[in-house]
């Protein structure tokens, strides 16, 4: 069994068998977060791009609990300068771990640090954990090619629905048709005014298309 936990906006923890995976640990600053930087530890921290609301807690985290920072040579350079332990990748690339292994896949957005300096490309991430393939897609617009990502058969697929930033809930109903995903999580909702939308309105629409869904709130989990 793997458990999804969503932290709020796009913070993630999917623990399953002997490996914990935290992506995109935005928590100090994050209104709706569900836990502190220090409540929080984890084998990977997979890192989508390096915006602030991305990055976030990584290199804290990281160096308290001794995991292992996933991410572009941008980023993981980054991490291993602020001292902790790092796996440099970039799109296509695939790193096996104890259970499963996570491989990238493009995301169309932009990548910098929030002093300004670039962080590689932003990406999106598969994680096979205990023969479950989950999708999180980092912060991206729609497009085409999120069809081949679907052909790896995805379990789950967390795709962000906020607008302004990354596609709106049109542009992820679309995205289901291509991913074709067993169960969809949206993210990347509601934490500023920029990005309000009712996620459980897109979770209806989405069971009208066929996919099954849930709306987690900040604190909440789901099985697959």
């Amino acid at each position: 069994m793997v458990e999804v936990h969503f932290l709020g906006h796009a913070t993630t923890l999917i623990t399953g068998g002997k490996t914990t995976i935290l992506i995109d640990p935005f928590l100090s600053g994050n209104p709706l977060a569900a836990a502190s930087p220090d409540e929080v530890s984890a084998d990977l921290i997979v890192v989508t791009h390096a915006h602030g609301d991305h990055w976030g807690d990584t290199v804290p985290i990281a160096k308290r609990s001794g995991a292992l920072v996933v991410s572009t040579f941008e980023i993981a350079s980054r991490a291993s300068q602020e001292g902790a332990n790092s796996w440099a990748m970039n799109i296509g690339g695939r790193y096996d771990f104890d259970g499963g292994w996570l491989k990238f896949y493009p995301a169309w957005h932009s990548s910098s640090f929030p002093d300004g300096s670039y962080g590689g490309m932003p990406m999106g991430v598969v994680i096979e954990l205990e023969g479950k393939k989950i999708y999180h897609a980092g912060d991206t617009a729609l497009f085409s090619d999120m069809a081949l990502i679907g052909e790896a058969g995805i379990d789950l697929a967390l795709l962000p629905i906020g607008d302004t930033f990354t596609m709106g809930p049109e542009d992820a109903l679309k995205a289901l048709e291509l991913i074709k995903p067993k169960k969809v999580v949206p993210i990347h909702y509601n934490t500023f005014p920029p990005i309000r939308q009712d996620g459980d309105a897109f979770v209806a629409r989405a069971s009208a298309l066929g996919f099954d869904g849930v709306a987690l709130k900040p604190g909440e989990s789901v099985q697959i």
